[in-house]
């Protein structure tokens, strides 16, 4: 055993050492044809060869390859036209090469154009890539194009319930998602309660969404990463885009600065659903007594600024600020209430990218993000317009984090692609602060919860090796830590990813990831909303932890475009947290009123997860989407929950489907639907309804018969609702003006009319019999066919 360990470190010595003196490094960068945007995922390689890489996040390359007197280089990008570069291969050489956008119409480029890595190439599995062409393309609820509402497209990833944007990836819930936005955690990614998602696709660059095998550089989570950047902004002249829809609208600006060494990029949208409503609210108001005057608005902002220094120094300076605002004001002769609730997030990043040489890259972030919910209430009694009573609430739960993080790209050579860095995290948790005061009560309240800070750590190392020309791996390991007032969490995450080529273009995956997660979601209604409580890891509340192997096939079909996968996983995920029954987020513990404790509401369990993926995914051409079929099981068992018996999760989704078409019928006129069908969410309901009568006797020997209605209920979750399905269609009407470029879209969320079920209730109606009452199952639906329209322009 000892002989082979030296043999194959011997192995891994001379893949890194081979033929040293006999080969030269090609790096570069690689942007975009006349904005000069930097672009990630771009396929570099030589023609077969074996030799080949692809630009890391920030475009950059380098590709260690035999001296030659010419070689010839190619360099392809989905949606780009690919170039192919002959150069002298006798010394190192400084490459930077642009990228022209490909026109999807014209068949003669068509053949030209790939994915950024075949699937069946990639060693990295359970990962996908959305094109934002495309997600602006789609039909979308109310003519929002929404990211995080495509993602839910995909196989693997589940709807909470009819119009939430929340994300249920492989049997996991909202919290156990990392979103990130240019290396900043988004921690609540949704707007109106979760109808839209907080990200405006005019100022994205790339989504991608890893479901498994994940790379030892994330962390924190146990279910999904999805990384999302930014535009770095045009350097070539002034750029615009936006689109006036019926509920909000978008602008985005993006030009060059500083002689063109700089660039900047603004986005900013708003809804107007307050100034629509206002009119029809006030309409119903007249000649009533009592006046109610309620208003809602979000909006977002986006920024971007970078500095090219040189070849060697970048500069990046990025944010996102976001707010939901709703409130209520009501009014009558005798009294006054204002309410209310918002929430929102700010994020900021601060990177610094450094080339140390042609085969070493770094990346250094300061990064901060803040998530804050609030709710807030002021009662008022009124005598000839005097206050005589009042009455106010004031709660609020906030996280906040500092983080710094290192990454290095290392490229030793054609074999070997390695990775490796530390992030340092100082959270900052408000798990909720309440402040009661008034004249109802004799006694003011102020509960006021404790911050709770802790410290989060992680370093890492990954290869992705390729040891000879039919087998990829990517082996690494994460060692994280945290850190409370009284306990430290020392975990290691070992990973590893494999891809065996089968024949051309087909390959077999394997793949194993260990997670581990410091933070955690309670939620009453498992459906990921901005009122659920953010809280960490305690010395009495133990980290999530999972592990995860997923197996499968992948196949590219040229010659049509198209990518096939085939995917089974099986995930066991261990101290998972849950509210016991009948328990809150608001806790008063009437022995000391001055402190909240969570803990003491909260249960742990474990769950498991396991299923099959399959999907057909076409990028390019005048037809394109996906069709994707998710067969999945998730159960939970609590001991503390259903008895300790097992029991499936609101989530839990047995069949899933979801089909994606994008026509381009013309030049001018794209039409584009969807088409999903899911298996209904898992629900407690009542199984009877009873009442019953108390006598109560009195001193003058009267009596009265009071009613006490008892409500019985089966196993949790044993009731499953109707199946989910929907039709959405869209028609995209664009123009060329001389210096535009405008598109009206109309569209149709579901256009078929479908009721489907958002919940049930056991209504009391009258029987076939005189003084009869019987109890019945009602099914309530939220959204009927919605008709939507906007104009979006672009320059």
């Amino acid at each position: 055993m000892q002989k082979k360990f030296y043999q194959f470190l011997l192995l891994v010595f001379v893949s890194f050492q081979t033929f040293g003196q006999e080969r030269i490094t090609v790096s570069g960068f690689v942007r975009e044809s006349g904005s000069r945007e930097l672009l990630p995922g771009v396929n570099v390689y030589i023609e077969n060869s074996g030799f080949n890489t692809a630009t890391n996040t920030y475009g950059f390359y380098s590709l260690t390859i035999p001296k030659s007197d010419s070689i010839l280089i190619s360099y392809s990008f989905v949606g780009y036209e690919k170039q192919n570069i002959p150069i002298t291969a006798k010394s190192d050489k400084q490459l930077n090469i642009e990228l022209f956008s490909a026109n999807q119409l014209e068949e003669v480029l068509v053949s030209e154009r790939r994915t950024s890595e075949k699937v069946s190439e990639s060693v990295q599995m359970s990962k996908i890539e959305v094109p934002i062409s495309q997600i602006k393309k789609l039909p979308a609820f109310f003519g929002e194009k929404d990211v995080i509402r495509v993602l839910q497209l995909m196989p693997g990833v589940q709807k909470g319930t009819e119009g939430q944007t929340g994300l249920y990836v492989r049997g996991g819930g909202p919290d156990q998602n990392l979103i990130i936005l240019d290396d900043a955690v988004v921690y609540n990614a949704s707007h109106l309660f979760g109808f839209f998602s907080v990200f405006n696709g005019d100022a994205l660059k790339s989504v991608e969404l890893t479901k498994g095998g994940f790379p030892a550089r994330y962390g924190g989570r146990l279910s999904s990463v999805v990384e999302m950047n930014m535009k770095e902004g045009a350097k070539d002249k002034l750029h615009g885009e936006g689109g006036i829809g019926l509920i909000s609208s978008r602008l985005t600006l993006e030009g060059p600065l500083a002689n063109k060494k700089a660039s900047f990029l603004f986005s900013a949208r708003r809804t107007y659903i307050d100034v629509l409503a206002a009119p029809l609210i006030a309409q119903q108001q007249v000649g009533s007594n009592t006046k109610v005057k309620p208003g809602y608005y979000f909006y977002d902002l986006n920024a971007k600024i970078n500095y090219d220094f040189g070849a060697k120094n970048k500069v990046y300076i990025s944010g996102y600020f976001g707010q939901d605002r709703f409130k209520v004001s009501e009014k009558e002769t005798d009294s006054e209430n204002k309410s209310g609730l918002d929430w929102g997030n700010a994020t900021a990043t601060l990177r610094w990218n450094h080339l140390i040489s042609q085969k070493l890259f770094v990346n250094t972030s300061l990064i901060y993000s803040h998530f804050n919910f609030g709710i807030f209430s002021n009662e008022k009694d009124l005598k000839d317009g005097v206050v005589t009573d009042q009455f106010s609430l004031d709660y609020n739960s906030l996280i906040r984090d500092f983080s710094l993080k290192t990454d290095f790209d290392f490229y030793p050579n054609t074999k070997h692609w390695m990775k490796f860095g530390v992030q340092a995290t100082a959270h900052k948790f408000v798990p909720s602060a309440l402040a009661i005061a008034g004249d109802f009560s004799n006694n003011d309240l102020n509960l006021q919860a404790k911050p709770i800070y802790t410290y989060e750590s992680g370093i890492y190392v990954e290869d992705t090796w390729q040891p000879f020309k039919s087998l990829k791996v990517n082996a690494g390991v994460r060692l994280s830590t945290f850190q409370t007032s009284t306990k430290t969490y020392v975990r290691p995450e070992p990973r590893i990813s494999a891809a065996w080529k089968l024949a051309n273009d087909f390959s077999m995956k394997a793949s194993y990831a260990k997670m581990n997660q410091y933070v955690h979601l309670l939620s009453n209604t498992g459906l990921g909303l901005p009122t659920d409580l953010w809280v960490p890891t305690t010395d009495r509340v133990a980290p999530q932890q999972s592990s995860q192997v997923a197996v499968g096939f992948a196949k590219d079909l040229e010659q049509p475009g198209l990518a096939l996968t085939l995917e089974g996983y099986y995930k066991k995920m261990n101290n998972i947290i849950s509210y016991k029954e009948g328990s809150s987020f608001i806790s008063l513990d009437g022995e000391n009123a001055n402190e909240l404790n969570w803990e003491d509401n909260v249960t742990a369990g474990k769950a498991w997860s396991y299923g099959a993926e399959f999907m057909v995914q076409k990028k390019t051409g005048k037809l394109s989407g996906w069709i994707g079929y998710t067969l999945s099981w998730t159960r939970w068992k609590f001991p503390e929950l259903n008895f300790g018996e097992t029991f499936f999760p609101r989530y839990d989704r047995r069949h899933d489907i979801s089909v994606v078409g994008i026509y381009e019928l013309s030049k001018r006129i794209t039409l584009s639907a969807t088409w999903v069908y899911g298996t209904g969410n898992a629900l407690t309901l009542p199984v009877s309804r009873f009442t019953t009568y108390r006598n109560e006797y009195f001193v003058n020997g009267f009596s009265n018969y009071y009613p006490n209605t008892t409500t019985e209920y089966d196993k949790k979750n044993s009731f499953r609702a109707e199946a989910y399905h929907r039709m959405d269609l869209a028609i995209q009407f664009h123009k060329k003006k001389k210096r535009h470029e405008r598109t009206w879209e109309f569209g149709l969320y579901n256009a078929y009319n479908r009721k489907n079920p958002f919940f049930y209730n056991i209504d009391r109606k009258e029987g076939n019999k005189p003084n009869e009452y019987v109890n019945v199952l009602t099914r309530y639906s939220l959204f009927p066919v919605l008709p939507s329209f906007s104009y979006n322009f672009k320059f």
